[in-house]
């Protein structure tokens, strides 16, 4: 098939490099979000898959909106056959949706309909959840709410953060994707209607969210930190100050410890919640660059009694 890909982050590079080495489908442009400010100098940078598609000696397409006239009327000249998508960041308005014959497919990274929208990873980590995956879906208005044209799983491991489950997910993700386009060229793959039941809902993680409230247990805490990280980061306050919370690990061992309550050792800092301890491996301190937290606490001259978040 022609395929016109649609991606924007580094999450979404594996599954462009996957379909360009397939090499039963043509990969003719691809759709991306508009350049963007980053670093300290704010200069404009392309997003990580323009600049891979760009490598490749690919069209590059930047619309503001994907309901924009030009890039609709560039969209028909191609006349894509379908159109395969992850994490592209934009809504895709019904004039766009129809312009392949197959339709956009997206690579979601949960397995439907569990998680649907912006954070599934996230939210599939502070949930506690043993297992997650990928889902190819075609996409309709609704949101991630289109039928299923295959799913891959992948174990939570008991340290992963969003950073390290996403990765994973990137590149099983990817092969399921191209697997998908194989699938509907050859007319062997239908989507499957999403069941009712089961649904339940990602919205984008806000830095609100990532605060820590000590008094509920450590294994909610453990999840919250691992959920939020390396985005938008896990944190509480210290001295009137945010400090960024890395990586913890609970101590069920360690009991007696008030919630938010700090214990800071020669070379350990154990921090009280609403059922045991945890142990602070690694903060950020404002201005800082993450350290050890015995470290940062020799450092801060922790005294007896001092909490963490107010």
């Amino acid at each position: 098939m022609k395929l016109v890909f649609a991606g924007t982050p580094e999450v979404a590079v594996p599954a462009l490099d996957a379909l360009l080495a397939s090499g039963r489908h043509e990969v003719a442009a691809v759709v991306t979000r508009p350049d963007a400010p980053a670093g300290r100098g704010r200069r404009l940078v392309a997003s990580p898959v323009a600049e891979r598609a760009a490598e490749a000696g690919i069209e590059v397409l930047k619309p503001v909106k994907p309901r924009d006239p030009e890039f609709l009327e560039r969209l028909r000249e191609i006349a894509p056959d379908c159109c395969p998508v992850v994490a592209y960041g934009a809504l895709l308005p019904r004039v766009a949706l129809d312009v392949p014959a197959h339709g956009w497919v997206n690579l979601h990274f949960s397995l439907l309909p569990a998680w649907r929208g912006a954070a599934p990873v996230q939210h599939a980590l502070m949930a506690g959840d043993e297992i997650t995956g990928a889902s190819t879906f075609l996409i309709e208005e609704g949101l991630d709410s289109g039928p299923v044209y295959g799913t891959v799983t992948e174990r939570v491991r008991p340290t992963d953060t969003s950073g390290d489950l996403l990765t994973r997910l990137a590149f099983a993700g990817a092969g399921l994707l191209a697997a998908t386009m194989d699938g509907i060229a050859d007319g062997t793959l239908k989507a499957v209607p999403q069941p009712a039941e089961g649904i339940t809902l990602a919205p984008k993680i806000t830095v609100e969210d990532a605060q820590v409230d000590w008094a509920a247990p450590a294994l909610r805490v453990d999840r919250v930190v691992r959920g939020c990280t390396p985005a938008p980061g896990a944190w509480t306050t210290f001295r009137g100050e945010r400090l960024k919370l890395v990586q913890v690990t609970p101590v069920p061992e360690r009991t007696g410890l008030a919630p938010g309550h700090l214990a800071a050792g020669k070379n350990s800092v154990h921090v009280g919640t609403g059922s045991y301890a945890v142990e602070l491996l690694w903060v950020q301190a404002q201005g800082k660059k993450p350290m050890r937290a015995a470290d940062w606490a020799r450092g801060a001259r922790i005294t007896e009694g001092e909490t963490l978040g107010g």
